[in-house]
């Protein structure tokens, strides 16, 4: 799961420019007082970072198995996880099942990271992860896909889904639903709710 920028006004008594410093936002690119204070403090690498959607928190183990588990995951799946974070659940499922993965993450660091676990657990030939944003993504090639986002997100990304992935293909998504999109199963693990959909056939529009 990869702060929203309406972060800073929940936090109490941090000033901007510590957010910045210490990662937690990211400035907008627009010319504004505050950006031109920061860059004139910090140099252009304090707004250079890209716009991150949402936080990044690990998956627990014990979750990532139940996901891929619910999703029914198998060798001939290509695994797209979205918003991939240090890409546990795509080596996890190239390691267990022989899994083809694709990570998606805008944020470069993650994609970094994901990149050397794959290296350090040896399935380089199976898994990918790219710097992209998730909602310019082409997503047509999954025969699975697994979140771990936000429920805003989830709704924003929910139209792409639907158009984009052929009938059939599994969706599985920690903590959050897809709103009115009734889930087909919800399950509980280790105090995470899991939630699994498929893509329902085409409706062809009438002339």
């Amino acid at each position: 799961m990869n702060v929203p920028s309406k972060l800073g006004r929940s936090i109490a008594g941090v000033g901007i420019v510590g957010l910045v410093v210490a990662g937690a936002i990211h400035l907008p690119s627009s010319n504004t007082p505050q950006v031109d204070r920061v860059a004139s403090l910090f140099g252009n690498r304090a707004i250079a970072q890209p716009q991150l959607d949402v936080p990044y928190v690990p998956t627990p183990t014990a979750v990532v198995n139940a996901m891929l588990r619910l999703g029914n995951v198998k060798k001939n799946d290509v695994l797209y996880d979205l918003g991939s974070g240090d890409g546990r659940i795509a080596i996890t499922a190239a390691q267990k099942f022989g899994t083809r993965g694709v990570g998606i993450d805008i944020d470069p660091q993650r994609v970094k990271e994901a990149n050397q676990n794959a290296q350090t657990a040896g399935v380089t030939d199976r898994v990918e992860f790219r710097q992209q944003d998730l909602f310019t993504t082409d997503l047509s090639k999954a025969t699975i896909v697994t979140l771990y986002l936000l429920p805003e997100i989830n709704l924003k990304l929910r139209p792409r889904l639907l158009s984009q992935l052929k009938p059939g293909t599994r969706i599985v998504s920690h903590a959050f639903d897809m709103g009115d999109w009734k889930p087909q199963k919800v399950v509980q693990v280790a105090g995470a709710t899991i939630y699994y959909w498929t893509v329902p056939p085409k409706v062809s529009k009438k002339s």
